[in-house]
């Protein structure tokens, strides 16, 4: 009602000044007691019209037919950014202000204030136009039209109405903008983004989204969204759009899968939200529909990648233990779970002789043939090294634990070939069947007796099985139970250093130590590394137990740093190749601005392997600036090619060599040889096992720059 009389007030206002105009005419002709009445009312006819041109909220002007501003309401003041004192009276032609159409271009103020057709009483025909004062206010936009009304003095005045569009044509322009911004960023996102109705049917889609699902954008249109889902997704996808729509939220996110039209199965983030009504009622969705198919893979992957070994595919340790633990919690897993502990026969001669890629080939295929013999009724895993466990889940454990280790046998009796050999690849088993006696031991006890059953086999001749009985030996401290130990000892710092130190046999200063790693057991005492570095190796901590070494002699260094002695680890063959101990020496040295030749490597030239990642790492290691010397140098075969071919900083002496001066001629001469081709090639060169200063005296002389051994001092707990 108030909308409508304020759209009546103009012509109103505008019909009464004519009205009144031509009233004031007829009434001057008329008796004084007539005109006593009419002039009161005159008043009140004045006071009415003044009332109306004040508090109407659209500008009005009453021109003219010469265009000359009769009057002007303090609204069309404002529309034109003028006082009513500086209007009335100039023609329309010449207001301050200029005018233009919705395209920008100028139109003439004759247009804006022309009078209806030949100057007759009637309606100009309403139009949009825009008003740009003449002072630098902001652009009003006017819907605008004359109209012809009776004059005072006969003949007609003009009445143009300025109705203010301003307002609402920002909000329908923003309005238009907005649209056209979210259609624009639906049609071109790099995602899925869809609308559907309250009842999840699709309304609109973007490419994106079609090309996710692999068809055109109108074929979805019509829908509905959750039928497009993997059949196992449907129902929780429709429950989290009943619960937004009952009230419980306003969006949901949900994991899900999609099937293509080519029945590929992908999957997705769907991201949906409730629009609502004015009046609140639930009205559309808006949704985006991330593609997660790789970022679900790649998760995938580093999931079997943390439980399962790189190289055979088998399951790792921790896979191991979480099945065998699974397993005997089972109410009935006496006679129903077994376990088969597999260690290859000669192994490391394998490894020795032919290098790790021979080796791997031979562990991928025990790998396989594992895998084969277990047929279903066992798994199998790779705990590390050549050691690995089968885990028997049969209703007769017993039988089935026996005919896969016998399938085993029968597959290994075949050679291995790789690298254009043939490798004769041996087995010894040991098989522990859970019973409600071995089931009171736990997993460890379990275990350990398939450990007692392995040692039986091997010490029986090896290549054969040996089923656990309870008068067998169980070994006091298992690989197993030597593996938590030992992983403990890792984690709680019961790792320590001992350093011997390394002399200028020229000078007899200490110019640097080598790091020996020690054990100090909870229980058993301080442990040297014969004791618990080859069941590292066996267990598969090689490298966490390499790891910790650097950083303990990181450590050392650093708080001796004004010293400027380097300090040498050992590094075994199955340490090197992944990159990983080679990384955390680069990382420590760059962290604590350690100088180049301040740690060192040893690797022994039995353990050297010229495979492609060894050599990468050995390349990355000289080019971190840390030395690799080649340990118990001359016992090896063959170490001339690996000195020209790898990037080695220089070799030790192996010490059997060393015990032999001057006693046996023989040493003495390969160590003066072998010390001449060491200051020929520049390579650094250390003498190990020095015990007299006459046999420092000799290798001196034979070429050799330093020196290490009893003579100078044995290992200690701090240099």
């Amino acid at each position: 009602m108030g909308d409508a009389l304020t759209g009546i007030l103009p012509w109103a206002a505008a019909a009464l000044l004519g009205g009144l105009a031509a009233w004031l005419a007829r009434a001057w002709g008329r008796s004084r007691v007539e005109a006593a009445v009419h002039r009161r009312e005159l008043g009140v006819a004045v006071r009415r019209a003044a009332g109306i041109m004040a508090v109407g909220r659209d500008g009005i002007l009453v021109h003219a037919p010469d265009g000359r501003i009769l009057d002007i309401n303090e609204a069309a003041c404002q529309v034109l950014d003028k006082a009513r004192s500086e209007l009335l009276g100039t023609r329309v032609g010449e207001l301050p202000a200029s005018w233009i159409n919705e395209e920008n271009l100028p139109v003439a103020p004759g247009a804006v204030f022309a009078a209806p057709a030949a100057g007759l009483p009637g309606e100009q025909e309403p139009f949009l136009v825009g008003v740009v004062p003449a002072t630098g206010a902001a652009v009003r936009w006017v819907q605008t039209s004359t109209r012809a009304v009776p004059g005072a003095e006969g003949g007609h005045e003009l009445v143009t109405t300025l109705a203010d569009v301003t307002g609402p044509r920002q909000i329908r322009a923003a309005l238009a903008r907005s649209e056209t911004q979210f259609r624009l960023a639906m049609e071109n996102a790099p995602i899925g983004m869809v609308l559907t109705d309250r009842q999840w049917r699709l309304v609109e889609v973007n490419a994106a989204f079609a090309q996710m699902l692999g068809v055109p954008p109108e074929a979805l249109v019509g829908r509905d969204l959750s039928a497009l889902s993997h059949p196992a997704d449907r129902a929780a996808e429709r429950a989290h759009v009943q619960q937004v729509l009952a009230g419980v939220g306003t969006r949901f996110t949900l994991d899900k899968r999609y099937l293509r039209a080519d029945g590929q199965t992908i999957w997705a983030v769907l991201d949906a939200v409730l629009v609502r009504s004015p009046s609140g009622e639930p009205d559309q969705f808006v949704a985006q529909v991330r593609d997660a198919t790789e970022a679900k893979l790649q998760s995938e992957m580093l999931a079997h990648r943390a439980s399962h070994d790189p190289l055979t595919g088998l399951g790792n340790r921790a896979a191991m233990q979480e099945e065998l633990s699974e397993a005997l919690g089972l109410p009935d897993a006496a006679d129903r779970v077994a376990v088969i502990l597999v260690d290859l026969d000669e192994f490391k001669e394998i490894n020795d002789r032919y290098g790790h890629g021979a080796g791997d080939d031979v562990l991928v295929h025990v790998g396989g043939v594992l895998r084969a013999a277990c047929g279903g009724r066992g798994t199998a895993f790779r705990l590390g090294g050549d050691e690995f466990v089968v885990v028997v889940r049969d209703p007769q454990a017993g039988r089935a634990a026996f005919e896969i280790a016998t399938a085993v046998h029968r597959a290994l009796a075949n050679p291995v070939r790789t690298q254009q050999r043939r490798f004769p690849v041996r087995a010894s088993l040991g098989v522990a069947v859970v019973d409600d006696a071995l089931l009171a031991t736990g997993m460890s006890g379990v275990l350990a007796a398939g450990d007692a059953a392995l040692y039986a086999a091997k010490g029986a001749g090896r290549s054969r099985t040996e089923v656990y009985s309870p008068e067998m030996d169980v070994p006091e401290v298992s690989r197993h139970g030597l593996h938590h130990d030992l992983t403990r000892a890792i984690e709680h710092g019961e790792l320590i250093l001992h350093f011997q130190p390394v002399v200028d046999l020229a000078t007899q200063a200490v110019v640097g130590h080598e790091a020996l790693v020690r054990w100090e057991h909870p229980e058993r005492g301080l442990l040297l590394p014969g004791s618990f570095l080859d069941a590292a190796s066996e267990t598969g901590l090689a490298v966490p137990l390499g790891l910790e070494v650097v950083r303990l002699a990181v450590a050392h260094l650093v708080r001796t740093r004004p010293a400027g002695r380097w300090v040498s680890v050992n590094v075994a063959a199955d340490q090197l190749g992944d990159g990983q101990l080679v990384a955390a020496i680069r990382g420590a040295m760059a962290q604590y601005d350690l100088a180049p030749g301040r740690l060192m490597v040893e690797l022994t030239e039995t353990s050297l392997d010229p495979s492609p990642r060894v050599r990468q790492d050995l390349v990355d290691l000289h080019a971190a600036g840390v030395p690799v010397l080649i340990d118990a140098f001359g016992t090896g075969v063959p170490p001339l090619p690996y000195l020209r071919d790898l990037p080695l900083a220089g070799i030790k002496l192996d010490m059997s060599f060393t015990a032999g001066i001057p006693e046996d001629p023989a040493a003495a001469r390969v160590a003066r040889g072998l010390g001449a081709m060491a200051a020929a090639m520049d390579l650094i060169s250390v003498a190990e096992g020095v015990e007299t200063s006459e046999q420092a005296t000799h290798l001196k002389a034979g070429g050799w720059r330093y020196g290490q051994g009893w003579l100078f001092g044995v290992a200690r707990a701090t240099d």
